[in-house]
């Protein structure tokens, strides 16, 4: 297990779009599209580039990944003028986040030709990071089952969720509002249009 998560790694950090190469089928595969374990999951955004330079650290991916704590050390990689941390990189650590759980979260259900991604953001930075930041993330189990069902009935969602940044101290720096949207791709859109005509008559 461990040589193929070390291999499934370094293949990651080849490449320019975090993405792998299945030798076997031919496929270009991006990771968030596989299903993968709490563990892997947490050590493949370690090694990510966009988390790694910016000194975003994944402590934990919760069991059946209802929830995630992120770390973001203050280096001179990512600190700005004022020697505070740079606006992007905290808003990078959040970006990924919930369609990556959510993905995975359904995945693990049974649900497995998805695709996820951040439909659209809003950062409000209320304090200066002038230490670490750190956030945690929770998925309660009716949210991720309501969203499951949702998806079966409807082939997709949009959701938002709000995220708050703390420094060292306990001080608020940041708060993050994240609209996901993540498709079934195997959905059968005629189920809708038949909804839709027995509506009408």
């Amino acid at each position: 297990m461990v040589k193929n998560l070390s291999n499934l790694i370094l293949r990651i950090l080849l490449s320019n779009k975090l993405r792998c190469f299945d030798f076997k089928k031919g496929n270009i595969l991006y990771f968030c599209s596989m299903k993968l374990s709490p563990i892997s999951l947490k050590w493949i955004l370690r090694s990510y580039p966009p988390f790694f330079f910016q000194r975003i650290w994944v402590k934990k991916i919760h069991e059946g990944f209802k929830g995630i704590d992120v770390k973001i050390y203050k280096s001179f990689l990512n600190i700005n003028a004022n020697k505070t941390l740079f606006g992007g990189s905290i808003f990078s650590s959040v970006d990924p986040i919930y369609p990556i759980l959510l993905d995975q979260a359904f995945k693990a259900k049974g649900m497995r030709n998805t695709v996820a991604w951040l439909k659209s953001a809003k950062i409000d930075y209320l304090k200066p990071g002038r230490t670490n930041l750190q956030f945690s993330i929770r998925l309660a189990e009716e949210e991720i089952d309501e969203a499951f069902e949702f998806i079966k009935e409807n082939g997709k969602i949009v959701k938002t969720f709000t995220t708050e940044i703390y420094d060292n101290n306990g001080i608020k720096c940041a708060v993050c509002q994240n609209e996901i949207y993540i498709r079934d791709l195997s959905f059968d859109v005629s189920k809708l249009r038949r909804r839709e005509i027995n509506k009408i008559i």
